[in-house]
């Protein structure tokens, strides 16, 4: 083989090397719901189970002024605050436990949680879970179900 072909060769398995992670990344879509399995006020799924890189997005289903936004993060990750009633898309860019709420039905339990990779974060996850539950006037178990799936 000619240095030509040997350094085309390597360019291409380097192009390859590159796009592999963005080619396994995967969405996953959570509905915000007036209601669902669970009761009123919901996000469908409440546990998403990730890996770094995916994408979340959170779709408006019923014009209620649901919306997502970030409560408690891994270290280094993005926050993030959608509009009501507005799409949201998240890229999960950092391993560990992600929880959210619809901001304006919190009270009501209307919260989620995400496990990217490795739960790195769940003693701090649960500690903050626990804190919002006891301000929640229904669905007061729902961090803690979602918190159970974290593996």
């Amino acid at each position: 083989m000619s240095k030509k072909n040997h350094a085309l060769a390597a360019l291409a398995a380097l192009a390859l090397a590159a796009a592999a992670p963005a080619a396994r990344a995967a969405e996953h879509v959570v509905k915000m719901l007036n209601a669902g399995k669970d009761g009123s006020m919901v996000f469908e799924p409440a546990f998403v189970k990730a890996a770094v890189g995916d994408t979340v997005v959170f779709q408006p289903t019923e014009k209620a002024a649901h919306n997502s936004a970030s409560l408690l993060l891994p270290a280094g990750a993005k926050p993030w605050k959608g509009a009501p009633d507005t799409e949201v898309k998240v890229t999960l860019d950092k391993e560990g436990v992600y929880l959210y709420v619809c901001e304006p039905h919190k009270v009501m339990g209307m919260v989620g949680v995400i496990q990217a990779g490795k739960p790195v974060n769940l003693a701090d996850a649960k500690a903050a879970a626990a804190k919002e539950q006891a301000s929640f006037a229904m669905g007061k178990d729902r961090f803690d179900k979602a918190l159970a799936q974290v593996k």
